[in-house]
């Protein structure tokens, strides 16, 4: 009879020492903390000079700062009487911020700035799982050194936030549909895309949903699961996205409207006329009531496919367009026989998607735009070239790769010669760039055959080549000092740049460039601006002299109201200046019917508001509703006033004492 020995498993004293595995490189860790790093550098130093960059959501910002309640609503003061035209959480930010630092223009744009960094880090985090850090590190730096990427992370506009949360939610949809192959379909990364497409609701309404077809297509496609959980996981990321984004405007429309602010931008004090409205369809059909220039048809420059190349706009996003155009065709074609669950494919449907539908949106669109909305495709464009660059580079050897890297490189170069060739700034710029790239594009052409010191030198020449002029132009735009309502990327002094869309922008320094309504005032900070009795205008905030400063900050805890002006920005540069809340008369506008005629002498007789500073856009004869369709209050508010008021000249600025004895005429 034989006997089986079990045997017994060896004690962990005597385990054999487990073999270790791969090395991972430290290399990808210490580029990503440089580049982090020079990101916060390039976008925090010198923000001061700046001032409150905008004012109109600076002011916000410090309402919010002294009441919760301006906080929760974003209202324009802390008093509460009318919101900014957007909804508020990128004030929540800077509020929170105000709150615990204090007021300061590095209180206001820090915040922005730290968006931009994380954006970066993200931007990163999303094309690493997919292409390798190589590609992450191209991406981020080609999205840190976009020019409109420069302006708007060291400006206040709710567009920084914007884009941070979006390419938070296209990360979680990668995940979601395990473009790594590690995670199998993860239904919490597919509502946190969810979440966090509703959180870029809040903070610019139906501009965030701009991405949400190239988001669903990603995961219909790549998602490594069957129909029904696709549609199932689906409709629970749009339930989360629906809470997440409607939780605020459900609120506000269900809060008592005489117990909380007017909403500004609105005819009829209703949020959800806004979002559809004037912030909403409007913006594609130009019909947008109570608009600067607002009118069907718009009147904000010329539409059509080359819009993006021209103006401010191809001067601030354009740079890497063509290049990014490309590489969307040149992957698809790659994968094109890859599984349905192919990574790469994936990506690229994702990035494109964005790309392109939010591209032919700003190309098309009759109502609002700016050029600094291009900040929008800034993310798209730096993944897909990060994307294609690292895929066409690691298959250098086959001579189409090669070819296709070399006119990619060669086509980018062209471009940013065209751009710089529009302006008077930096000529030289203008030949080293195609210098540089030919050799680049030449160089591309032999690189299998090189040493790997001479690989090296080539890949780092072409990276400079094709990244100088937008980095030159990055760096020109964080040395320059913006303010205003419609800030413009690149230099002091450009000179103007006209491209194919036939618009023109100039006078950074001052904060504006591009395309601007017709009849709009800009300004540089002078005392009272430059409009009729002292008024900043519609699109820039008066900062006012210390005399006026001194007369407006009497008797502050007397008044609700310090004083009144005609229009958002007029009111914000007293109110950052005086440090008490002006009530902005007929808000951005000059529009709104908030206060009614009737409801403003019923303050006045309440002794609520002290002075009514003149000028602005109804005090200036521009009456409102006449080019518009919005109210006229603001214009009967400003006649009422000259005519029972006496008038007292500050400088150059026109006050009205609120509580003095009414003229009889």
């Amino acid at each position: 009879m034989t006997t089986t020995v079990p045997t017994l498993p060896a004690r962990p004293d005597a385990a054999e020492p487990a073999s270790p595995g791969p090395r991972v490189p430290r290399w990808p860790r210490l580029a990503l903390t440089a580049l982090l790093a020079a990101t916060a550098v390039l976008y925090i130093w010198g923000l001061s000079r700046s001032g409150w960059a905008n004012a109109f959501y600076s002011a916000a910002a410090q309402a919010g700062g002294e009441s919760w309640k301006a906080w929760f609503f974003g209202s324009s003061d802390a008093a509460n009487a009318i919101t900014v035209d957007k909804t508020p959480a990128a004030l929540w930010i800077t509020g929170l911020s105000v709150r615990i630092f204090g007021l300061s223009s590095w209180s206001v744009l820090v915040p922005q700035a730290l968006m931009g960094v994380a954006s970066v880090g993200l931007l990163y985090a999303a094309v690493k799982r997919v292409a390798g850090p190589g590609a992450g590190l191209i991406a981020g730096a080609a999205l840190a050194l976009t020019p409109v990427a420069v302006l708007i992370f060291r400006f206040n506009n709710p567009d920084a936030l914007l884009v941070l949360v979006l390419i938070g939610a296209a990360y979680a949809t990668q995940r979601a549909a395990g473009t790594d192959l590690a995670e199998r379909g993860a239904t919490r990364w597919l509502v946190l895309a969810g979440v966090l497409v509703g959180i870029a609701f809040l903070a610019k309404m139906l501009q965030a949903f701009l991405v949400l077809p190239a988001l669903t297509a990603v995961w219909l496609l790549a998602a490594p699961v069957g129909w029904s959980r696709r549609i199932r996981d689906l409709l629970l990321a749009g339930l989360a996205m629906l809470v997440s984004a409607g939780w605020w405007v459900l609120v506000v429309e269900l809060w008592p409207a005489d117990s909380r602010p007017y909403i500004g931008g609105s005819q009829n004090n209703s949020v959800l006329e806004l979002v559809f409205g004037y912030n909403g369809f409007g913006r594609l059909t130009g019909d947008e009531t109570g608009s600067v220039g607002g009118r069907p048809g718009g009147g904000w420059g010329q539409t059509g496919i080359t819009r993006l190349f021209g103006s401010g706009m191809g001067a601030g996003a354009s740079w890497l367009l063509p290049a990014a155009l490309v590489l969307v065709g040149v992957l698809l074609w790659r994968t094109r026989r890859a599984p349905r669950t192919d990574p790469l494919r994936a990506v690229t449907v994702l990035w494109g998607g964005w790309l392109l539908i939010t591209g032919l949106v700003f190309s098309f669109m009759a109502g609002i735009i700016h050029p600094y909305y291009t900040v929008a495709i800034a993310p798209a464009v730096a993944a897909l070239v990060g994307l294609g660059a690292t895929q066409l580079w690691r298959d250098r050897a086959t001579l189409r790769s090669r070819v296709a890297l070399a006119a990619v490189l060669a086509l980018t170069i062209g471009w940013a010669w065209y751009l710089l060739a529009q302006t008077t700034w930096q000529p030289w710029l203008t030949w080293a760039v195609p210098v540089v790239g030919l050799v680049g594009v030449l160089a591309l052409l032999g690189v299998h055959r090189m040493p790997r010191a001479a690989v090296v030198g080539v890949a780092t020449v072409a990276l400079v080549a094709g990244a100088g002029g937008s980095t030159a132009y990055a760096l020109a735009t964080a040395a320059t000092p913006h303010t205003g309502a419609i800030p413009s990327a690149g230099p002091a002094g450009a000179g103007g740049m006209r491209g194919p869309g036939g618009m023109r922008g100039a006078g950074r320094a001052g904060g504006f460039g591009g395309a601007q309504p017709p009849g709009a005032q800009s300004r540089t900070g002078t005392d009272g601006g430059r409009g009729p009795g002292g008024g900043g205008g519609i699109l820039g905030s008066p900062a006012p002299s210390a005399e006026l400063t001194a007369l407006l900050g009497q008797d502050v805890s007397s008044y609700t109201w310090v004083a009144a002006a005609v229009g958002s920005n007029n009111a914000a540069g007293y109110q950052l200046a005086v440090d008490a809340p002006v009530m902005a008369v007929g808000g951005f506008n000059g529009t709104d019917p908030a206060p009614t005629l009737e409801q403003f002498q019923a303050l006045v007789a309440a002794k609520k508001i002290h002075y009514f500073v003149g000028g602005g856009a109804a005090m200036g004869g521009r009456g409102g509703s006449a080019d518009t369709g919005g109210s006229d209050d603001a214009a009967r508010i400003g006649q009422w006033v000259q005519e029972n008021f006496a008038a007292t000249s500050v400088g150059s600025t026109t006050v009205y004492d609120l509580t003095a004895v009414q003229e009889t005429r």
